[in-house]
């Protein structure tokens, strides 16, 4: 019986496509999975014969070896030996190059299924107070490589086979980039809440963070927010973001809560307020990007997510906001392997960037490039792409998950990532939320994260 479908293969020849810049057929045979470079079918080929059942099951109850590539004559991109989930025992070699052909026995194919497609997650029920599959019950975290890329890492293994079966390929040279995008959550401390709300905010300034500046100004802040956000409300640092993007040519991406499923976790404005609308309009008229932060409970509601992006996009045309590809993220990271993502594509989304564990950063996904969408359940090849997220600032910094706090140990935490995605030709993606940029502090760590130059 073939573990891989036909449409699970071609999925699979796209995303070394995208990854090496050819083209290629991948095909079950007796001796396992074969892989041959379209257009040179009597050429050479790679052959995978160690295919693992496990990448294609829900669990992350299997072993994990490690494997020493230098030991075998190839370079690790980490300079680390490369985890191997779901071996015990170590083949001997790994490697085999033949006259004609190579032998991979490891599954890196399987591996690259299993962590891009998350089916590790698919039906859990070991989940968070948010419904969430949490970052210390997956196999990654379990097996200390949740801060690597390891899907890159075994690709990078892969195109060095590539070219000793093919002497004369060239492979696709990847440039890194950063992406930093911002969940509108609260674009004001106090403008559109209610009264009963803005009373109960305000004891929390004076009692809890003894916060007396804004326990001040918040009936005012509510009063003048009828047009646009106040100046000085301190959750309004969007211009002061776009600012420090502008510094080093990134565009950052504004995603914008457009439903209300559960009246406490999702936002207190209306997406057709005129203050958000002109907030909307400024952002698009700098250069830089709106998208979509569906409301908390529907990330089991496909009709949810449809009438949000609608609404979103109406707005948008109203304001006069043309924009060729609207992607985003869910509220709270909440997800549902492949539910939610069939709904974002079915909502006719480009991207999704939700793919990031809340409770620990790294790479969920195994990855840090974008990649096309596959749902593993109807095996259908989907139009969305998903941009998996590296790093969200309450991750790292907040007291209920790493709880580093604003410190140079945090910092360092952010930087590291940020070198591993330089290192692998990636992109860096940054979650920081505008309302997470109030105080000197924060915003110093945000600059020295965002302008490091290695």
């Amino acid at each position: 019986m073939s573990l891989f479908t036909p449409q699970a293969l071609n999925w699979l020849s796209k995303v070394l496509e995208e990854r090496f810049g050819y083209k290629f057929i991948l095909m079950h045979e007796s001796q396992g999975l074969k892989l041959i470079l379209r257009g040179s079918e009597q050429e050479g080929s790679i052959i995978f014969p160690m295919l693992e059942s496990a990448f294609h099951e829900s669990r992350s109850d299997f072993p994990c070896a490690q494997w020493d590539a230098e030991a075998e004559g190839l370079q690790s991109i980490l300079n680390k030996p490369l985890p191997m989930p779901c071996v015990d025992e170590l083949p001997q070699p790994l490697i085999e190059i033949k006259q004609d052909h190579a032998v991979i026995n490891y599954d890196i194919l399987g591996l690259t299924y299993w962590m891009l497609n998350r089916i590790e997650e698919i039906g859990r029920t070991d989940l968070d107070r948010h419904q969430r599959f949490p970052a210390v019950n997956s196999h990654a975290y379990k097996h200390n490589y949740l801060e690597r890329p390891i899907v890159d890492e075994w690709l990078y293994i892969l195109g060095q086979v590539m070219q000793r079966v093919w002497s004369e390929l060239e492979l696709k040279q990847h440039e890194y980039s950063m992406k930093v995008s911002h969940d509108v959550d609260a674009p004001s401390r106090y403008g559109f809440r209610s009264a009963k709300a803005m009373l109960r905010g305000m004891l929390g300034d004076l009692l809890i963070r003894k916060d007396f500046k804004s326990v001040l100004i918040a009936p005012w802040l509510r009063l003048t927010t009828k047009n646009k956000i106040h100046y000085k409300d301190p959750f309004n640092t969007f211009n002061w973001i776009m600012d420090q993007s502008d510094k080093v040519g990134l565009t950052s991406a504004f995603y914008f809560i457009c439903g209300r499923t559960d009246l406490n976790k999702d936002a207190d404005y209306e997406i057709e307020h005129p203050a958000i609308r002109k907030l909307m309009k400024n952002m698009h008229r700098r250069g830089h990007e709106i998208g979509l932060h569906p409301s908390y409970n529907s990330y089991l509601n496909p009709e949810d997510i449809l009438n949000e992006s609608v609404r979103l996009k109406d707005v948008m045309k109203k304001e006069g906001i043309s924009q060729e590809n609207i992607g985003g993220r869910m509220h709270y990271l909440r997800w549902s392997h492949p539910q939610t993502l069939q709904s974002w594509n079915d909502a006719g989304m480009k991207y999704d960037s939700t793919l990031g564990y809340a409770d620990r950063p790294g790479f969920r996904c195994g990855t840090c490039f974008e990649y096309p969408a596959f749902n593993t359940v109807s095996q259908e090849l989907l139009s969305i792409r998903i941009r998996p997220l590296v790093v969200m600032e309450c991750s790292v910094i907040s007291e209920e998950y790493l709880g580093l706090g604003i410190s140079s140990e945090a910092t360092d935490k952010f930087l590291y990532f940020k070198s591993i995605c330089k290192k692998n030709r990636g992109v860096f993606t940054l979650l920081w939320h505008n309302s997470s940029l109030v105080s000197s502090a924060e915003k110093s760590m945000y600059t020295k994260i965002v302008l490091h130059q290695d």
